[in-house]
C-alpha cells in the first residue's frame, strides 16, 4: 500500500466523471484515498464522506475536482485539513485559493491526476 494519503474532493458515483476516473485509478494504484462529496454514495468499497466538519488529518494529497465557482464554501474545510499540496486539475484552477493555500505553506499545482498517475510523476 502507498503511504501517501489522498483526499479526492468533488468525489461522484458517476463513472463518466474525471474524479470517478481519479479515484479508480488511486485505488487501483494502492493510494489510501479519501473521498469526499456532496453526494453520498460508495466507490467500490470506499465511501464518500459528505460531512464539511469531518476533517482529515495527514493528508498529503488533496486534488480538486469542484470548479473555482464552487470552491469558496469549501475554503475552511481544505485549509484546515492543510494539506502538503493541492492539485488544481483542470477547469479547478483559481488564483484565490491558491494564494490563501500558498500563504499556509501548502503547495499548490495545476495539473492533471489522471496524468501524473499514468505517467508515474503523482
Amino acid at each position: 500500500m502507498n503511504t501517501q494519503k489522498v483526499l479526492l474532493l468533488g468525489a461522484s458515483t458517476n463513472p463518466e466523471r474525471y474524479a470517478y476516473m481519479a479515484a479508480k485509478l488511486l485505488l487501483q494504484k494502492s493510494y489510501e484515498v479519501i473521498l469526499v462529496g456532496i453526494k453520498a454514495g460508495n466507490l467500490n468499497s470506499t465511501k464518500i464522506e459528505t460531512d464539511k466538519n469531518k476533517i482529515f488529518l495527514d493528508i498529503d494529497t488533496i486534488t480538486l475536482y469542484v470548479g473555482a465557482k464552487n470552491q469558496p464554501e469549501w475554503y475552511e474545510y481544505i485549509l484546515k485539513t492543510n494539506p502538503r499540496r493541492i492539485i488544481f486539475n483542470p477547469g479547478t484552477e483559481n488564483p484565490e485559493l491558491y494564494e490563501k493555500a500558498k500563504q499556509q505553506g501548502i503547495e499548490c499545482i495545476e495539473a492533471c491526476t489522471l496524468v501524473l498517475l499514468r505517467t508515474g510523476q503523482f
